[in-house]
């Protein structure tokens, strides 16, 4: 209705008298195609008759009859123009409800049918010249129709008896044989079913749609109550597994138990102490706010000047949300180690006493040390419950605590957490792997616009600023990354990188096919890419979005061995020698790359120059 309004509004000048100014009363077209008001054009009639606008001359007065459409246009500008914006809701309102269409000539009887070709509508009184004068016809006469001027157009004052598919909009006659000349038409009524088949199948598939939502829907209601049940069986075995050693562990049964809610307090505790820190920091650039308010006060310009005044130090502190992970490992280990063990002690308490230690590692010779070592090793897993959630700290939310319970239940192989160093024996001579030892420098065509590259594309930092680099589709657009500019699918290679801090840094490798600029691009966030990743304390191994929480060695160097043929990647804190802490097992589908991810301003990673 607005963009009628605005048509009409549009079209003023065309509506008005060149004699009065006025809009038309009793418009009347003369011979040579000009609009005047009945009675004004009478006016200036005297002894001659010419047109008061382009002056033709006519030898006898013109025969005048009244122009309908053109008196139904101006009778509806006027309407619109005189009423105010809430009476024409009001009327418009009105109109909508009453679908009766009157006849233009009496305006007060209903119309019986339309005449296309005068465009206008006719009762049955003024219906008999078109029905008895021979002269009328030809005229095309239809149903009622109520919306004439809509179908009227606007360029020719022609019916738009046709569409046209390539501009998608109704034309009439005169529009197809000049401005649509040569574009594809249909009349509107082959448009409409076109049209409503369309909406039909986007009907259709928004329905197919609905369907797969309310059935996922469904399924996570089912993973809801099988998470509860999974909670509440697993807390059972534990009671039950305990039940069986409780004078031996009954210790760790009230820690397992228990673990959850202790890590559940550490976090809260350190939420707490992190809010009050941002609280302070707040109120603290709250009164520099009000300082810097108070001297923009200053009338005195002398004094203004003279004022002196500093950002406080919180300013520089880069606030982030810390997520916190109710890790379940200690539990999913605990009840694994007790299980393991009833049916190990079980075992052993068949046989006497003297023959009891020789079960615990079969084929081998049993030492103190051997013994030794297993009880340190299983007070170490019941004392280390109450340990700070700092290494807890992570991208996960509190709901994975629950899916590791899921998880252990439903696969063989659960994701587990490493805690135990490796083993002494495992270190390598880094002589050996400085064999393997290959070149390496970083890609400029990959880095995101943070990262600065350096010493000879060896070293990588986090700028504050963006980095004017060329735009590249190889370019990371999201995370802070850049790959390296040598990719390896055969044979083995073995390079060191050096760390400036261990937080927010990973290390990885990726193929060349990874998503350069959705979210998932960051390394272990899908599955082209591998990483070990430092992400405030914690250690973790990244694929596919699985996580595996690390022992943190907090290396000041990293070595990566790169076996193509074994589809192995092992990391080594490097040190005196290599000590391997996690290795990546997987099929080489394509070359892959040395990645790395920077995130924390002032971190960087520099591409060591191996030498034996």
């Amino acid at each position: 209705m607005a963009e009628n309004e605005f048509s009409l509004m549009s079209l003023e000048d065309e509506l008005t008298c060149s004699i009065c100014l006025s809009p038309f009363d009793c418009p009347v077209t003369i011979p040579c195609g000009h609009n005047f008001c009945q009675g004004c054009l009478l006016a200036t009639w005297k002894d001659t008759y010419s047109c008061p606008q382009c002056r033709t001359l006519f030898a006898t007065k013109p025969e005048l009859k009244k122009n309908t459409v053109l008196s139904s246009v101006v009778q509806t500008f006027n309407l619109r123009t005189s009423k105010s914006e809430a009476s024409l809701v009001v009327e418009e309102s009105k109109a909508e409800k009453d679908d009766v269409v009157r006849c233009d000539t009496c305006m007060e009887a209903e119309a019986s049918q339309t005449c296309f070709t005068c465009m206008a509508s006719f009762c049955e009184e003024h219906l008999r010249p078109h029905r008895e004068n021979p002269t009328f016809r030809v005229h095309q006469l239809g149903e009622p129709v109520g919306d004439l001027l809509e179908r009227i157009c606007p360029d020719h004052h022609k019916l738009m008896e046709f569409f046209c598919s390539q501009h998608g909009r109704p034309i009439c006659s005169f529009c197809l044989q000049q401005v649509h000349k040569g574009c594809t038409f249909m009349s509107p009524e082959e448009q409409r079913s076109l049209k409503e088949n369309d909406l039909r199948g986007k009907l259709s598939l928004l329905d197919g749609k609905m369907t797969k939502n309310e059935n996922v829907v469904s399924q996570m209601r089912d993973v809801q109550n099988k998470l509860k049940d999974s909670a509440t069986n697993r807390r059972k075995a534990l009671a039950a597994e305990y039940q069986q050693m409780r004078d031996m562990l009954a210790r760790d049964e009230r820690e397992a138990l228990n673990a959850v809610d202790r890590e559940m307090e550490s976090g809260q505790t350190k939420l707490k102490g992190l809010m009050k820190k941002f609280t302070e920091n707040i109120d603290i650039m709250s009164k520099a706010k009000e300082d810097i308010h108070s001297l923009l006060s200053q009338s005195q310009t002398l004094a203004f000047l003279q004022a002196s005044f500093d950002l406080p130090a919180a300013h520089n502190f880069d606030p982030h949300t810390p997520r916190i992970n109710l890790d379940s490992k200690k539990v999913i280990a605990t009840q694994a180690f007790a299980a393991a063990l009833r049916e190990h002690l079980t075992e052993i308490f068949k046989h006497p006493v003297e023959a009891r230690l020789l079960k615990l590692k079969p084929g081998q010779s049993i030492t103190t040390e051997h013994c030794l070592y297993f009880c340190l090793f299983f007070l170490e897993q019941t004392k280390k419950a109450p340990q700070s959630t700092e290494a807890n700290m992570g991208n996960k939310d509190q709901a994975k605590s629950l899916e590791n319970l899921i998880s252990f239940e439903e696969n063989d192989n659960p994701r587990e957490t490493s805690s135990i160093p490796p083993d002494i024996t495992s270190a390598e001579k880094r002589s050996e792997l400085l064999k393997y030892g290959t070149v390496l420098t970083l890609d400029p065509k990959t880095a995101h616009k943070r990262i600065s590259l350096s010493e000879g594309f060896t070293k990588a930092s986090v700028s504050d600023e963006h980095i004017d680099y060329p735009d590249s589709p190889e370019r990371f657009a999201v995370c802070s990354q850049v790959l390296a500019s040598k990719g390896f699918s055969r044979g083995r290679h073995y390079w060191e990188v050096r760390l400036s801090s261990n937080n927010f840094i990973g290390i990885g490798l990726a193929y060349s096919s990874i998503d350069r600029k959705g979210p998932t691009s960051r390394l272990g966030r899908n599955a082209q890419s591998w990483c070990v990743e430092w992400f405030n304390v914690k250690l973790s191994a990244w694929y596919n979005s699985s996580e595996t929480v690390l022992i943190n060695p907090n290396p000041k160097r990293v070595g990566v061995l790169l076996d193509c043929e074994e589809g192995t990647a092992t990391f080594y804190n490097v040190a005196d020698r290599a000590y391997p802490f996690h290795s990546f097992v997987f099929p080489f589908a394509e070359a892959v790359y040395p990645a790395f991810w920077i995130f924390s301003s002032g971190s960087s990673i520099t591409l060591c120059k191996l030498q034996a």
